[in-house]
């Protein structure tokens, strides 16, 4: 066996032993996030036998943990398809053991994101109200309705998200398919479509995940946009603002490459996968992270500043319940999170080791979603007629369906990454013939380089 064999055995066998042979980590994990979300169906289920009065909400915080977990994953989606295009679009070949992680992340989180307005329906079970179909009572969406606006939208994003992490996964599959017996090896050879590494194949291949990466970046930016509208369409104070579309994209991509990060370093160490996710690209997200950040802290400073100038009495008795008030706690904690800490760790290269990556992108995440908290409740509860303020508490069936959410996302991560490889066996082997031949990626490369394999 000549070394180029050698090595080609030894990726298949590091980056399809999660497939293969899943450790005892990996049971482990399945176990407690599976409680975890087992306990939140169960909080779902008391919620539809007593109704929706269970939870905190009430007037005037019509929306609370509910829409902030919203808000929140479908920001998380950003994690994938918008990054991985952004990379395979500019042609970053330290991408290639990333992306798939990312491309999960994408799919789980909008799944979870878009329960969450059926979930508050109140009457989940007729949320198909929301789509325009055909009926003898000739009633059709509100289209002037946020609601349908998501719905459109995130489906769109789900679809075209599915299909781009589909693609990249069906010469992995092949290889899956031909390690396999029996009822899987059958399975997984419907999923990889016949795929037998042809150039043919490989240049179709590339092309269909060229014109998705292209595609799949408008989608993301126009989602979260739309997700944005929910709020900026209104009239509420510190809602109704020009700059919420970028700042809510901004906050996505912000949380999602921390989220990335995160699910990394996990990967790395329960996968025992150092040699694949290398300090390389913990810096590079790292640095990544550093420069949302700072553009997080621009819009938010800018958007809390004109609220200030303002100085309409609306506007600021939210910004002083924010800043100075009741939630002041939170604010703070979200600008410790988000901007004071992770900046000084991510700017200095000494900080930036693969465990300062790690802890800046948690404290990112948590802060991000205090950010989406912050964004909802202290509106709501301050309307513009003081009379009708309130407060907002949340309800134990709220906490455990917010705690679901990430069993949940958990739970399918680790389902997936014994399902598939979640580094792209076939991106790893490419990027490796590339570097030893100075080429670029071109679909002849791909069938010499990886004939191999």
């Amino acid at each position: 066996m000549d070394v180029r064999s050698a090595n080609n055995e030894k990726i298949n066998s590091d980056l399809l032993g999660p497939v293969m042979r899943p450790g005892r980590g990996w049971y482990i994990t399945v176990a407690l996030s599976g409680a975890v979300f087992l306990a939140a169906v169960g909080a779902f289920g008391y919620q539809l036998w007593r109704g929706i009065g269970v939870w905190g909400i009430n007037r005037p915080v019509m929306w609370a943990l509910d829409i902030t977990n919203f808000v929140f994953w479908i920001g998380i989606s950003h994690a994938g398809t918008l990054i991985s295009a952004i990379l395979r679009v500019t042609g970053a070949e330290w991408r290639r053991p990333v992306t798939r992680c990312a491309e999960a992340i994408t799919v789980f989180a909008l799944m979870i994101g878009a329960m969450f307005p059926i979930i508050h329906l109140g009457r989940p079970w007729l949320f198909y109200w929301l789509v325009p179909y055909p009926n003898e009572r000739g009633l059709w969406p509100n289209f002037r309705s946020p609601l349908a606006w998501d719905f459109f939208a995130i489906n769109t994003y789900l679809i075209g998200s599915v299909i781009y992490l589909y693609l990249p996964l069906i010469p992995d599959l092949a290889l899956i398919r031909d390690r396999s017996k029996g009822l899987r090896k059958r399975i997984y050879g419907a999923l990889s479509l016949g795929w037998r590494g042809t150039q043919l194949q490989w240049l179709r291949l590339e092309k269909a995940v060229q014109v998705m990466a292209v595609i799949i970046i408008p989608v993301a930016v126009s989602v979260h946009t739309v997700v944005s509208w929910d709020f900026a369409m209104t009239i509420r104070p510190m809602w109704h603002s020009a700059i919420f579309g970028p700042y809510f994209v901004a906050g996505a991509i912000f949380s999602g490459i921390a989220a990335l990060i995160l699910a990394m370093g996990v990967i790395r160490r329960v996968f025992h996968l150092e040699e694949y996710l290398r300090p390389v690209h913990f810096n590079n997200l790292g640095l990544l992270l550093l420069t949302m950040s700072l553009i997080w802290f621009y819009f938010t400073f800018s958007e809390y500043l004109t609220a200030w100038y303002g100085n309409e009495p609306a506007e600021m008795a939210v910004f002083r319940s924010k800043v100075s008030g009741a939630y002041s706690p939170l604010f703070w904690g979200m600008v410790a999170c988000c901007f004071i800490i992770p900046v000084p760790v991510l700017a200095f290269k000494r900080l930036r080791t693969i465990r300062g990556t790690v802890i800046a992108s948690a404290l990112v995440i948590a802060g991000m979603w205090v950010e989406r908290f912050l964004i909802v409740v202290p509106t709501l509860a301050k309307p513009e007629l003081s009379f009708n303020w309130g407060s907002y508490r949340p309800t134990w069936v709220e906490v455990i369906l917010a705690f679901g959410t990430v069993g949940y996302f958990v739970l399918l991560y680790a389902v997936f990454t014994k399902l598939f490889p979640i580094i792209a066996v076939w991106e790893y082997k490419e990027g490796l013939t590339l570097d030893e031949r100075g080429e670029t990626s071109t679909a002849s490369s791909r069938a010499v380089g990886l004939e191999s394999a």
